[in-house]
């Protein structure tokens, strides 16, 4: 039978001819996004790579111009290379080795990047993408040149060869395509200082087109830690899916597959489920109907559950976030570097997620233009679409006049001298858009990220409340170390009298042990001098804690035995700090509150918060 003319008009789209034609929908929207994207997916899977294999990362991007608009993008890793067989699939296929059906954080999930950038470039150049890799078992690297073929979504080989390359391990991924090369916020070096920020155990090097190289050190020699699969949460999972995952269940009955198939479900809360859902324990999975599964997951809602496992997250983590902070952030000079606050998992659809925050302030940053907010998700820079990202939102809710900076009507853009980092992380976070440029504003997420920021900024309170009373202790100091005796040896020669231990005096009119600080600036850091003045007429034996830049692994301890009225005791050390030095936290025990001035009483939980990492 003839097909009609409405018939012959229909036929079957690949997905590569789908993203060829709305190559939008993943980012390559403009030239200069199309550059950025190119980049970003490429430095993306090194990063993955290595972090997946425990490779400290040395990754090198080159961007050179090949005509006004046609750009070779090189994206160089030192990583744990691909087996041969597998590159055609990865770099040719769409979706293959996909981990979209993994329940893990990455910063990849889709399988779709690296594979459209090649389209990309394939599609406005028509140049084939070159791909070299080795792994540390063979003798030689491979080299590959490939393309898509976009009707049966599978690479063009067109070159497939051996070769001898300088490393040990690796992979390099070289596209040429349209772009548009800038500058400024949303620009490639932007991304990659962002990048640096988070990844302070990598070592970056980026090489511009009018071949200006910027490196970005390595500032901590360990890896991160790593997310781990974990089986799909049952709160997580809607009809279809759970429909989809019953037929392809191997479980011989309901119970088996409530228990192996899924994560927190023991055979007693299976058995609870399958009954309240009014179905048979003995049943087989792929033999329920649509009226059968709906019984069981309203059932599996109404189960009490314990929540997501948090193996599948990958937090930065304080030390990460903190190093990465003080070496990007050095040349600002900031005079405060907020610890960092990571939220414990909250739960968005099933799966667990959770917000760290980080924050530097004052010094050189500008206190009248708006404060720099860096946005990450799943570890990834976020530098498009701002204004529709929860982070931005939540940022723009919260009033931070309290915290004193400025905000009109205490809403909207706050201003003053901080950048504040927000990352949000999880295996299945919400984006806007297939391009992952922006964080959906769901209820659960902004309220996390809200009480993040807010936690973090009661630090920059406290900071600004201590900077205070250690300005007036040291006007107190300065009275009484200084200026009282000069002006009784001054009025001693006036009167033609020896002049008089004035300390009995002091002692009474002070009454207190001061702790007084004198910063002086040395090579790569500072020598900080910390003096103790007993005002007091009773001799003390008490314990001084001195966390150098209020950072927990610059701690020391000092016993004081023995301080005797009107005594004196100086401490001096080295402390190694990029940019401003914020000053010392002092804390003491064993001394009571009223007699000492210029520290803080140790909390009760310090021991407690030390070993939870707070």
């Amino acid at each position: 039978m003839a097909k009609t003319k409405e018939q012959t008009q229909y036929r079957e789209v690949s997905l590569s001819e789908f993203f060829e034609k709305n190559r939008h929908i993943l980012g390559f929207d403009s030239a200069q996004k199309s550059l950025f994207m190119i980049v970003k997916e490429a430095f993306d899977n090194s990063l993955d790579a290595c972090d997946e294999y425990a490779i400290l990362p040395e990754i090198e991007v080159s961007i050179s111009k090949v005509s006004d608009d046609i750009f070779n993008i090189s994206v160089t890793d030192n990583g744990p290379g691909i087996e041969r067989t597998q590159v055609p699939r990865v770099f040719g296929q769409l979706l293959y080795g996909s981990r979209f059906h993994v329940i893990r954080q990455s910063r990849g999930q889709q399988g779709l990047g690296i594979t459209a950038a090649i389209l990309y470039g394939q599609l406005t150049t028509g140049e084939k993408a070159l791909v070299e890799t080795k792994r540390e078992a063979d003798d030689v690297a491979f080299r590959f040149v490939l393309g898509i073929n976009v009707k049966d979504n599978k690479a063009d080989l067109k070159l497939q060869e051996p070769f001898i390359w300088d490393r040990q391990h690796g992979t390099r991924v070289s596209i040429t395509a349209k772009g548009r090369y800038i500058t400024g916020k949303q620009s490639i070096m932007e991304y990659l200082k962002e990048s640096a920020v988070v990844n302070p155990h990598a070592s970056i090097t980026f090489v511009e087109p009018d071949g200006k190289r910027t490196h970005f050190n390595r500032t901590i020699e360990k890896v991160p830690i790593i997310s781990k699969t974990v089986k799909p949460h049952p709160y997580g999972i809607e009809i279809g899916e759970l429909m989809t995952m019953a037929k392809a269940s191997q479980a011989n009955n309901l119970i088996r597959f409530l228990a192996d198939d899924f994560s927190r479900v023991s055979d007693s809360t299976a058995t609870e489920i399958v009954t309240n859902a009014g179905l048979k324990k003995d049943a087989k999975p792929s033999s329920l109907g649509n009226t059968e599964i709906s019984a069981l997951r309203e059932s599996i809602q109404k189960t009490k559950l314990m929540p997501p496992s948090q193996e599948s997250l990958s937090p930065i983590g304080e030390e990460f976030i903190r190093r990465g902070m003080m070496s990007i952030y050095a040349e600002e000079r900031p005079e405060f570097y907020g610890k960092p606050i990571t939220r414990k998992a909250g739960i968005y659809s099933g799966n667990p997620f959770s917000v760290e925050v980080g924050m530097v302030y004052g010094g050189d940053l500008p206190g009248d233009q708006a404060i720099r907010i860096i946005r990450y998700a799943n570890k990834v820079p976020l530098l498009y679409q701002p204004g529709s990202c929860a982070i931005t939102q939540s940022v723009f809710d919260l009033d931070w006049r309290t915290y004193g900076l400025d905000q009109k009507q205490g809403k909207g853009q706050p201003y003053g001298p901080a950048i504040i980092l927000v990352h949000v992380y999880g295996p299945r976070l919400p984006y806007t858009s297939e391009s992952k440029e922006a964080i959906s504003a769901v209820e659960v997420i902004t309220d996390e990220i809200k009480a993040a920021i807010k936690q973090e900024m009661r630090m920059l309170k406290t900071f600004g409340n201590r900077k205070e009373k250690m300005k007036k202790v040291a006007e107190r100091f300065n009275l009484f170390r200084r200026l009282i005796p000069e002006i009784a040896v001054k009025c001693s020669a006036i009167l033609g009298k020896e002049t008089p231990d004035i300390n009995p005096v002091v002692s009474k009119i002070a009454g207190v042990v001061f702790i007084h600080e004198e910063i002086s600036k040395k090579d790569a850091g500072y020598v900080i001098k910390t003096e103790l003045f007993n005002f007091t007429q009773s001799t003390h034996d008490f314990t001084l804690k001195a966390l150098y830049g209020g950072m927990d692994d610059k701690v020391i301890d000092f016993k004081i035995e023995q301080l005797g009225p009107a005594e004196e005791k100086v401490f001096e050390n080295y402390v190694e700090w990029p940019g401003q030095y914020p000053g010392t936290d002092y804390y003491f025990t064993g001394i009571e509150p009223s007699k000492i001035q210029g520290a803080e009483l140790l909390p009760g939980d310090w021991d407690l918060r030390k070993m939870n990492g707070e």
